[in-house]
């Protein structure tokens, strides 16, 4: 909103400064400045009226060092996450741009799912929450949506320049080009690192042509809801979901922004996604809510994200790289949030399988998610979280080499 007030301030009454607004840069340092300070303001004051209200996380004693400890830390904190997020962005960010609707759309939705099972679970004193099967139901949903509007809104562009040859290509600047309704993705550490979803029904004749829609959109719902649900499983300990989340939403914004700076991605070679620079803004807003958040929730935690913070950060992290073309590189960029998953599901796996074969189950993992199995191994939650980021520190640096490794 305060961009378009400042726009116009600026073309009919030339008030000095307003022109700033036109900046992606300056606005995008505006929203994550007003993300900590709301996130500070704000989860004071929430923590408070959970404290009040007695809204606090029931723990079941699984013998970990310190569990019992957090019993009645309130929980829901994930509306801080969600209110800085949100506020910043309707303030500085495009509000007509597609993307800027799409994520705006997925934050809430994702937002009012968590909140509902946590309301279940904290409110309503059902240990069992939202049902598993509604959860899923609202992340199809969202897929369903969000895949929809990026294949068929004409909003949703690439630049493809004229080569020599006559052919197309989405990373060799001219002075020719066209933005075209195209979906393609980035294919990492490939040269020509293109992957265009249509190609994969070339060979099933014309009957196929325009139907890969069909593909697309499962491949967009496959994505929301592994990333959304890792994040849930990661948020296990201390400041670990929150922390993860901001090392992946600093990479999204350099992704975001070089996408959609014509320059650099010409500088850079790869391809050009016009109106996509408006995404920095969401990114930094994204950013400086969960750094905001963790000042609060870093060991020992004041308050819980619950699932209304972590569904929504998961989400938005997989939005977002499907936005900028950047989805197959959610196993490198996301590679906390998937050994987590894959823990809970090798784990339980190899318990049914030996449970079948051997009349008793046994586990590989002393507990799952990971992070339990190193508290049970006696490393202290803050050393296990520390390391945690770090190794997302060294995905996202590898994530942000694919840009010229290939």
């Amino acid at each position: 909103m305060l961009y378009y007030l400042f726009t116009y301030l600026y073309k009919h009454y030339h008030l000095p400064g307003a022109g700033v607004f036109q900046f992606i840069s300056f606005r995008a340092a505006m929203a994550v400045i007003t993300s900590l300070l709301i996130a500070q303001v704000f989860g004071k004051n929430l923590i408070r009226i959970l404290q009040r209200k007695q809204v606090g996380e029931s723990i079941r004693d699984l013998g970990l060092q310190g569990q019992m400890e957090k019993k009645g830390t309130p929980t829901m904190g994930g509306l801080i996450i969600l209110l800085a997020i949100l506020v910043p962005v309707l303030l500085f960010a495009k509000l007509d741009n597609i993307y800027i609707v799409l994520m705006l759309l997925s934050t809430i939705w994702l937002g009012l799912i968590g909140f509902l099972d946590d309301y279940i679970k904290v409110v309503k004193k059902d240990k069992e929450g939202l049902a598993g099967r509604f959860k899923v139901l609202g992340q199809v949903g969202l897929g369903i949506t969000v895949g929809w509007v990026l294949f068929f809104s004409n909003d949703v562009t690439v630049r493809q320049y004229l080569l020599p040859n006559g052919q197309l290509s989405a990373v060799d600047a001219s002075s020719v080009y066209q933005d075209v309704k195209l979906m393609i993705t980035t294919i990492p550490f490939a040269k020509n690192n293109e992957l265009n979803y249509g190609n994969l029904f070339q060979y099933a004749g014309p009957y196929f042509n325009g139907l890969y829609s069909f593909l697309y959109i499962p491949i967009v719902i496959l994505i929301i809801t592994a990333v959304s649900n890792g994040a849930n499983i990661t948020d296990g300990l201390d400041g670990l979901a929150a922390g993860t989340s901001a090392i992946i939403g600093i990479t999204l914004a350099i992704f975001a922004f070089v996408s959609g700076n014509s320059i650099l991605a010409d500088y850079l070679d790869i391809m050009y996604i016009p109106n996509s620079g408006e995404l920095v803004i969401f990114c930094t807003a994204f950013v400086g809510a969960c750094v905001g958040f963790l000042w609060y929730n870093s060991y020992p935690a004041q308050v819980f994200m619950g699932d209304t913070g972590s569904l929504a950060i998961g989400g938005i992290i997989a939005v977002l790289a499907l936005i900028v073309r950047k989805e197959l590189l959610i196993p490198i960029l996301c590679g906390v949030f998937l050994i987590e998953n894959l823990s809970v599901m090798v784990q339980v796996s190899y318990f049914k399988y030996t449970k079948r074969k051997y009349g008793e189950g046994r586990r590989l993992l002393r507990m799952s998610p990971l992070h339990h199995h190193y508290q049970k191994l006696g490393y202290h939650e803050s050393k296990i979280v520390s390391r945690f980021w770090i190794v997302g520190i060294m995905l996202a640096v590898l994530t942000l080499v694919t840009l010229k490794l290939r």
